[in-house]
């Protein structure tokens, strides 16, 4: 990830540091004084687990007695004794659990990603697999204290799930009746047998998009069902399936009236690409799926076959997600369902609004700091909000935050009317999970319902039904949206035999007098009969493209994605003529584009990511031309000579673009795959002029040509750096002291000798300005001092949110700020009478300790460069200059 090195006064950029205070005398915990919260609730830094040497906390839950119970990421289980709101006496307190009989120091449970207290009982999701420190393997666990002593003394295992690490199993809630459970799970982890599902997934991609796994190697164990939501009963007896096609969510929770939440991760490698999603609020509905599958395979939202967000947030790491109901906050904060991302820091008040049978969201900057890594967080029983910060063994704090005195009422909150939309959804839902007698006849109105979220619970009841139960009836359909919803039924539940028949329904339907949306419904049902039942022969492909080639191109991208992506796989002759014109022309979506250029709020939160948006944003990738170049490298007829001259040299153009840490991977495997269809004497003309040195020399690398830390690194503090540096700087190496520069992405940011970024000042007089502990301070503790000439500007909205960057500019009625330093001259422009305050922010952008990847001899390196101001032939360099 980039990491700029930030160096005492001279700083490029700092973030948010907003702070609440607390109703306290004395002076503000830092921990405290860097959260941003809105008027009238106050935060209270609780304890920090790492001073007792007890990990990094990244679960908890409480128990009857109100007692915290937390879960280190690598390791044990803790109980946790906080004192009440306003007591100023007692000390908090913690015990490590003791599981079983073992009274070894071997850990015998822990390594837990969720943990719930129920049915007198604690639930433990174990995300780990065995090893000889640890003889629980992932799975979910119950653990009970049969013989009163306030030990857990039996250990069940429920149910051994296949996988672990950050996408492995994750959380258990309770039901809203409290009667059973529901548990999630990430995309590493495969869904095991259950006893019943709403809607069965199956191992099809599902796409005719040409497969391109993640050049990084991410996707080497992903499952092609995704991340997945399961409803079990207490003892664990009885497993039903209820949502599959995630990414990677975390935690789930229930609003008031009884309908499920997550919040599902992107992949922030993907970013800049078409098939690139941003985190996501999902209402979690039975039989849903999300579409989310490997590489370029993910589904478009638009399909019929699975759900939309009803909220796209942008990039993140999403964490936690818990219901407000319980909590001792105005009614407006109870009624929200609340989303971590531990990422950026920020927890989102997410407000739901009904919206036909599914909801409008928007979401809400409820609480940020930075840094601030959150990883999980409850409603206490006493009405509080906790959360822990931590992860990836990060420092890891415990927090808790409440409204006013904590007196508000928290009974329970009472269950708005449902819609008749939403009414009619539950009736449908239903019929999932099995057959049902009726339930055909009381579906099939429904599928050419104007609702989507209808219209997709009305198809999975359908499909829950004996497929000879009404096939006839939808192969004699004459409605055309029920023609399309039944084809796409019967391709995903029918046999092959019924291919033709299909096809044969399908284009009886009059697609010009479709809706733009229920084309796209309708391409969708021809692809998953190709996916799931094989091509069609000859003679009804010809059929096929006679009957969609009048239709492309299309008026927007969206189609053109779905016909561009159907007339290649099919030869239509003129398919790559058309597409190569569209590609010369094309133009990004304005809301994609948004998707995108949202995320400029988040570069200043978290250099660690936030610089890697910086980056992309500063030159973005066209995403339209990059689906179709991704179509047409599976094309093999239709090429003129003029038309692949002016194919391969796209590529050459585009590996200049920035996107996610894989964008330049998938563009070359698309070339790749292009060129293996060429003929032997012209792959290396082609493979020339798309720009093969190019991938070669990593153009789209800021670190290109540099070799990487060899490490071993440590966590540097200060006094050890300085007694390095002064134990003797002569004759040091000054490549690599250049390449410590660049590779530590510190000439991202700034010039050193006329070359490098921008967005910092010039460091080239560095070494004539400061002392050495003065640069090593700034590198390892960066916020210790953040001058104003360099600070950026927090911005408060008056809808709640907040916005960073450096002010360029003030009219008099906006403000102008730069968000990226990759692209300063970018400007934002923000209405001043939608601004209710501004400050200077206290911390800094950059990560302290960035000098972490560095061995000794490396650190000695760098600091000879920025000490010389990187000039070879100072004194330094004498005898290592090459």
């Amino acid at each position: 990830m980039l990491r700029p090195l930030s160096v005492m006064a001279l700083v490029a950029v700092t973030m948010a540091a907003c702070t609440t205070q607390p109703k306290k005398t004395g002076p503000l915990d830092p921990k405290v004084e860097k959260l941003k919260l809105p008027d009238n609730f106050t935060a209270e830094h609780l304890y920090s687990p790492g001073d007792s040497m007890q990990g990094s906390w990244v679960s908890m839950t409480f128990d009857p007695k109100g007692r915290m119970i937390v879960s280190d990421q690598f390791g044990y289980l803790y109980r946790v004794t906080i004192p009440a709101i306003g007591d100023t006496t007692t000390k908090l307190s913690t015990e490590r659990l003791k599981i079983g009989t073992d009274t070894s120091s071997k850990v015998s449970m822990g390594y837990a990603q969720g943990l719930l207290y129920a049915f007198n009982s604690l639930y433990v999701m174990v995300n780990h697999n065995k090893d000889e420190k640890f003889n629980q393997g992932s799975g979910l666990y119950r653990l009970q204290d049969t013989d009163g002593d306030d030990q857990f003394d039996k250990i069940t295992l429920i149910k051994e799930l296949k996988g672990e690490g950050e996408h492995g199993p994750h959380s258990i809630i309770f039901s809203p009746d409290k009667k059973s459970l529901y548990v999630v799970a990430g995309n590493f982890t495969r869904i095991p047998e259950m006893n019943s599902y709403r809607s069965r997934p199956t191992d099809s991609i599902d796409n005719l998009l040409p497969m391109i796994k993640d050049p990084g190697g991410h996707d080497r164990i992903v499952n092609s069902h995704g991340g997945w939501v399961a409803h079990i009963d207490s003892t664990g007896s009885n497993w039903e399936l209820i949502s599959s096609g995630f990414r990677n969510p975390f935690d789930i929770a229930f609003n008031e009236s009884g309908d499920l939440f997550t919040y599902d991760s992107d992949m922030e490698w993907d970013f800049g690409m078409p098939w690139y999603r941003p985190t996501r609020i999902c209402h979690v509905t039975s039989g849903s799926e999300f579409g989310w599958r490997p590489g370029t395979a993910k589904w478009s939202p638009n399909y019929p076959d699975n759900l939309p967000a009803i909220l796209n947030i942008g990039q993140g790491s999403p964490t936690n997600v818990v219901s407000g109901r319980d909590a001792r906050f105005p009614e407006k904060y109870r009624k929200a369902i609340y989303a971590f991302d531990w990422s950026f820091g920020i927890i989102y008040a997410v407000h739901l609004e009904p919206d036909g049978a599914s909801y409008k969201a928007t979401a809400e900057e409820f609480l940020s700091g930075a840094p601030l890594p959150l990883t999980d967080g409850v409603i206490g029983p006493d009405g509080a909000m906790y959360f822990l910060t931590g992860g990836r063994r990060l420092e890891s704090d415990l927090y808790r935050v409440y409204y006013k005195d904590n007196t508000a009422d928290n009974s329970p909150l009472k269950a708005p009317a449902l819609t008749d939309a939403q009414q009619v959804r539950r009736r449908l839902e239903q019929y999932h999970g099995g057959p049902r007698a009726g339930a055909v006849d009381v579906a099939w109105p429904y599928l050419k319902h104007e609702d989507r979220f209808i219209r997709f619970a009305a198809r999975i009841a359908l499909e829950n039904q004996p497929v000879a139960e009404w096939q006839g009836r939808a192969l004699a359909e004459t409605d055309p949206v029920t023609i399309i919803q039944t084809g796409i039924a019967l391709a995903r539940q029918g046999t092959p035999v019924l291919k033709d028949s299909i096809f044969n329904r399908l284009l009886t339907v009059d697609y010009g007098k479709l809706s733009a949306a229920q084309q796209i419904d309708l391409l969708r049902a021809a692809e998953l009969v190709m996916t799931r039942m094989g091509k069609p022969d000859t003679a009804q492909q010809a059929r096929l493209i006679a009957y969609l080639n009048p239709h492309y191109p299309a008026a927007n991208n969206a189609l053109n994605r779905s016909l561009s992506k159907l007339l290649v796989y099919l030869n239509a002759p003129d398919a790559v003529s058309k597409t190569m014109a569209l590609m010369a022309k094309a133009v990004d979506d304005k809301e994609e584009q948004k998707t995108a250029t949202s995320s400029e709020d988040l570069i200043m939160r978290n250099p660690q990511y936030g610089l890697d948006i910086a980056d992309m944003l500063a030159k973005m990738p066209p995403m339209q031309q990059t689906w179709y170049a991704t179509v047409l490298s599976q094309a093999q007829t239709g090429w003129t000579p003029e038309l692949q001259e002016t194919y391969f040299k796209w590529f050459a153009n585009a590996f200049g673009f920035k996107g996610g840490r894989s964008f330049i991977g998938f563009l070359d495997m698309a070339r790749k795959n292009a060129l293996a269809l060429l003929p032997k004497n012209d792959f290396a003309h082609f493979n020339s002029i798309s720009g093969d040195s190019l991938v070669k020399n990593g153009r789209n690398s800021l670190t290109a040509g540099y070799p990487q830390p060899k490490g071993p690194g440590r966590r540097w503090k200060l006094e050890e750096a300085v007694a390095v540096i002064d134990s003797g700087l002569s004759n040091r190496n000054y490549e690599q002291g250049k390449a410590m520069f660049a590779v530590t992405l510190c000439s991202s940011c700034h010039t050193m000798r006329g070359e490098g970024g921008t967005a910092g000042p010039d460091l080239t007089q560095l070494g004539t300005r400061f002392t050495t502990k003065d640069i090593l301070e700034a590198i390892i503790d960066p916020s210790k001092t953040v001058s104003d000439q360099y600070a950026a500007t927090v911005f408060t909205m008056k809808d709640g949110s907040s916005v960073l960057g450096r002010m360029v500019n003030d009219d008099g009625k906006k403000y102008y700020i730069s968000q990226n330093p990759f692209s300063p001259q970018t400007l934002r422009e923000l209405e001043k009478d939608q601004v209710t305050g501004t400050k200077l922010s206290k911390v800094s952008v950059m990560l302290p300790g960035l000098i972490n990847r560095l061995n000794a001899e490396e650190l000695r390196d760098l600091m000879a460069y920025l000490k010389a101001g990187g000039n070879p032939q100072d004194t330094v360099f004498q005898q290592k200059k090459k």
